[in-house]
């Protein structure tokens, strides 16, 4: 585990197996500083100030490597009936005359039927496959990222409505921390049109004050992951909601 000191930014190598597996601190042997282990923690700077990372870098002579679309197989797009190119047009040509036979009722509180959301992925391999799958499954466009330079590309490059994060996301890069400073450095009306998720093994799911505290939108808990994108439309749909006003002022299309 390498662990930054926010004072001085000195990368310390801490031995895996000799670390508790709780959040530990321990003190900077160049500035004496106090160091926190935790991964997400938004009250201390290091979200902000934990420099440059070898996964972050500009690399002259290599091209970008954005977190890659995430793909279902054949056999479960099938499964969920929307197989054929002409079948997907009639449902699109079908969501077309809805939107416009509702036009004006709530076109500022819910996304445009035939719009499909765009969302990060960033967690651990172990829960990767399954949340990448369950957002395939219900229509989100999914991007997989494997690690922190991944995340932070696509981030930068693709204009994306929903970032989940586990805290344990790339922990040799401290992936967490970086994915919450690409967050944190946009622009008010930038942050307000992407949905921040934490997804975590410990907090309960859709805890307001827990969200409020770790500066994230909503928290999932990993043990319900098979419901992830119910537990996304509710919340989402009460995010768009307190923007109702605010979009149709603005006429942009709610999340």
């Amino acid at each position: 585990m390498i662990i930054v000191c926010q004072n001085c930014s000195s990368r310390l190598q801490v031995d895996d197996a000799k670390s508790p597996a709780r959040p530990f601190c321990i003190r900077c042997p160049k500035c004496n500083n106090r160091i926190d282990s935790g991964p997400l923690n938004p009250s201390e700077k290091s979200a902000l100030a934990i420099g440059g990372s070898p996964a972050t870098e500009h690399h002259r002579f290599e091209p970008p490597t954005p977190a890659p679309p995430f793909q279902l197989e054949a056999s479960n797009v099938e499964e969920r009936g929307g197989s054929s190119d002409s079948e997907r047009i009639v449902q699109l040509l079908a969501s077309i005359i809805g939107q416009n036979g509702g036009r004006g009722r709530d076109s500022f509180n819910s996304l445009p039927s035939w719009s499909s959301r765009k969302a990060l992925v960033c967690t651990p391999e172990g829960h990767r496959e399954t949340v990448a799958r369950r957002l395939a499954e219900n229509g989100y466009q999914v991007f997989v990222a494997e690690d922190t330079r991944q995340a932070v590309e696509r981030m930068r490059e693709n204009q994306l409505d929903v970032v989940l994060l586990d805290p344990q996301f790339d922990p040799v890069e401290q992936g967490a921390a970086f994915v919450l400073r690409e967050v944190n450095v946009l622009r008010p009306a930038q942050r307000r049109r992407l949905f921040f998720v934490l997804l975590s093994p410990s907090l309960r799911t859709m805890d307001g004050h827990a969200a409020f505290l770790n500066n994230v939108n909503a928290i999932v808990n990993l043990n319900e992951v098979a419901d992830l994108p119910r537990i996304l439309d509710h919340v989402l749909r009460d995010y768009n909601e307190l923007y109702k006003d605010f979009n149709g002022v603005l006429k942009m299309p709610a999340l």
